[in-house]
């Protein structure tokens, strides 16, 4: 799982003006100082919560997806969370291209 959760890391690094920082002990992808994204990266654990506008619906259907906790889930923000060994293609690793596709989602609805 940590394989398939540094790829999404990188890969919501790779947008303009994004930087890590690690409050409460998770990881916080943020553009220009406003989170995008939260993850959680263990060797059998990946969770992140994402903002999105468009595909919360459709992303809540998802047997993996929940409104995120603390009152963001009325705010459009939705959480994923799988265990085991996570490796993509494999039955019950995470979908990446689709979480790759959320990343993107939040980061257009963030980005200022």
């Amino acid at each position: 799982m940590r394989a398939v959760g540094e790829r999404l890391k990188a890969f919501a690094l790779s947008f303009p003006e994004t930087e890590e920082t690690h409050p409460w002990g998770e990881t916080a992808i943020k553009v220009k100082g406003k989170v995008f994204v939260f993850m959680h990266i263990g060797d059998e654990h990946l969770s992140l919560s994402v903002k999105l506008p468009h595909s919360r619906e459709y992303a809540l259907d998802r047997d993996f997806a929940s409104p995120t906790h603390y009152g963001l889930g009325a705010k459009g923000w939705v959480s994923a969370k799988f265990e085991g060994t996570g490796k993509p293609g494999k039955r019950g690793g995470p979908p990446v291209d689709l979480l790759e596709a959320w990343i993107e989602e939040s980061y257009r609805a963030i980005a200022p």
